[in-house]
């Protein structure tokens, strides 16, 4: 009879062993669905559309989709109890984390904050649709 992986991993190296304890834990929390995500959540579809105020359908379908608004996905990723962030990768730039994105926020002129606001408002603009 053949060897289990279990006895194949056993006889590696112990730094082998490591290396693969730590692939294993980082693939097994990868999602790849929001399904996926609300299960592992421990939420119910029906608990989600309550949170949200639609239909259990409706849930369905979100779930499903292949593209979809920031505002819709960062809506879903609340009703379960988690918080969406939205992480920037450029080449030769450390990872930037764009908040509020798309959001207008209402301040006035001058007060602390405008100017960065504005700011943020003209690169929100810049993304192409559907980037």
């Amino acid at each position: 009879m053949g060897r289990s992986i279990d006895d194949v991993i056993a006889a590696l190296p112990e730094e082998r062993q490591n290396r693969i304890d730590a692939r294993f834990h980082a693939l097994k929390d990868e999602v790849e669905s929001l399904g996926e995500l609300r299960r592992l959540a421990g939420k119910a579809q029906a608990e989600i559309a309550a949170a949200l105020r639609i239909k259990q359908p409706s849930v369905s379908k979100i779930e499903n989709q292949t593209d979809m608004y920031l505002s819709t996905l960062r809506s879903y990723v609340e009703a379960i109890g988690g918080q969406l962030d939205l992480i920037v990768q450029l080449p030769d730039h450390a990872p930037i984390r764009l908040e509020r994105l798309g959001d207008l926020v209402a301040e006035a002129a001058g007060s602390p904050g405008a100017e960065r606001s504005a700011e943020r408002r003209r690169l929100t603009k810049a993304v192409p649709e559907g980037g």
